[in-house]
């Protein structure tokens, strides 16, 4: 981690790392709000058509599967907050 560290700082400079961390705060932050609002879509719709509830539950079953792909990806780099 430290080498990994090292080298970024090397790369892009101490002024940018900062730059880069809030960049890629705002695209994780965007991605978990488009997986949240595309299962807010889908249950909105399988309410509103009555469709099957099985179909439903594996739909939501994989966005959230990959809300925590996200997760687990980001997990090192949040903050505490």
């Amino acid at each position: 981690m430290v080498v990994v560290g090292l080298l970024v700082v090397l790369v892009f400079g101490a002024d940018k790392i900062p730059e880069i961390a809030r960049g890629l705060g705002k695209g994780i932050r965007q991605m978990k709000d488009a997986t949240a609002d595309i299962k807010r879509e889908i249950n909105d719709t399988a309410s509103r058509h009555k469709l099957d509830t099985d179909i439903a539950k594996d739909v939501n079953k994989e966005v959230n599967d990959i809300k925590q792909n996200i997760d687990d990806f980001t997990g090192p780099i949040k903050r505490n907050k």
